[in-house]
């Protein structure tokens, strides 16, 4: 596992959605950590930022364009990384979109997109990756980003919710599945970020455009602070090395979760005998 406090000084980090947001604070915060960070993204002018503050802060670093909804370029960024650093000992899946409105106007493209993006990337990154960091024996962590969305339903974000809830899911599995290979995970489950994420929709693929508009409902409001994406990655970073799997960035997260499962608990003690 990734644990300790030297764990990161020397390691190689992958970060997909590492032109911007919480995916750029990871990179620049592990590369202060004294890793090497390979940082993928489909946006090029943002992810030429990230890797010239990767530089700026001493560790290499390499950028690779990745569309993480597609396999074939998931592998090749994990052949370009493995080809130049030799390992991977860090991976943070999280590449991330959102649309917004109920379900009951989403398309077939709005679906493709997210589930594409938000749970096919992570999967990718997994096919991609994994295989290759147990064969090397040389343990390490993994993190995907989910959110608050993936442990709470909103209203308004039904796909995003659906494609979180997932990721929380195959993360809880993956961290006992991995636990004997010595590599740790991480589930990200942040609340409000000050990231471009409601900006999504400027790198959707033009085959996947939503044509009948952007739905009445329009953008959700969260609840909480909003935090910026370096409190995030530092948070996620701590995580990392103290091998944690839920990271919760936001105490004010603890009243609607006690809710939630307040309410499960008494779904079973109000059950009527059998």
């Amino acid at each position: 596992m990734v644990t300790g406090a030297s764990s990161i000084a020397g390691r190689v980090a992958v970060v997909t959605g590492g032109g911007s947001g919480i995916g750029r604070a990871l990179a620049l915060g592990l590369a202060r950590e004294g890793a090497q960070v390979v940082v993928a993204d489909v946006d090029e002018p943002g992810m030429a930022e990230t890797l010239a503050g990767v530089r700026a802060r001493g560790p290499e670093g390499l950028a690779v364009r990745t569309d993480v909804a597609d396999l074939a370029q998931v592998r090749a960024l994990a052949d370009r990384a493995f080809a130049r650093f030799g390992a991977v000992h860090i991976l943070c899946n999280n590449a991330g979109v959102v649309v917004h409105g109920g379900l009951e106007t989403a398309t077939y493209q709005d679906w493709q997109w997210l589930i594409g993006v938000n749970l096919w990337g992570v999967v990718h990154g997994l096919l991609a990756f994994l295989p290759r960091m147990i064969a090397r024996g040389q343990g390490g962590h993994v993190v995907n980003t989910a959110s608050m969305a993936g442990l709470i339903a909103s209203q308004g974000l039904g796909i995003y919710n659906t494609t979180k809830y997932a990721v929380v899911g195959l993360s809880e599995t993956l961290a006992k599945d991995l636990r004997p290979h010595g590599i740790g995970v991480s589930v990200l489950c942040p609340m409000g970020v000050a990231t471009r994420i409601r900006e999504a929709d400027r790198n959707r693929p033009a085959a996947l455009r939503n044509e009948a508009g952007a739905p009445e409902a329009g953008e959700v409001t969260l609840i909480g602070r909003t935090l910026s994406p370096d409190k995030v990655a530092e948070r996620t970073i701590r995580a990392i090395r103290a091998g944690e799997l839920y990271v919760i960035t936001h105490d004010e997260a603890l009243v609607p979760l006690r809710r939630r499962f307040q309410r499960i608990e008494q779904a079973i003690v109000k059950r009527p005998p059998e």
